[in-house]
């Protein structure tokens, strides 16, 4: 056995031939919700579930930034600083 062997550099099977084009490359939006069609239907509760805590999380980080006025935003400058 040769101790150089298992470092020589070759290019993987993939990179012998081009890639395949993905097949959903030139779908518009609307060909693109038809295959939520083919989702299971076990994973739709999932999906409102998710969709739902990302809503709530997404409205009370927007609602905390906005509405608290002990939130500091800035860095306080330098001449602000009391010694």
């Amino acid at each position: 056995m040769y101790p150089t062997r298992a470092f020589r550099m070759q290019p993987s099977r993939p990179f012998y031939s081009p890639s395949p084009k993905e097949a959903h490359s030139a779908h518009t939006i609307s060909q693109r919700l038809r295959q939520i069609k083919k989702c299971p239907p076990e994973l739709i509760p999932l999906g409102v579930v998710l969709g739902v805590a990302v809503g709530a999380a997404i409205y009370s980080s927007t609602k905390k930034l906005l509405t608290d006025k002990t939130l500091r935003l800035h860095r306080n400058s330098p001449e602000s600083r009391e010694h």
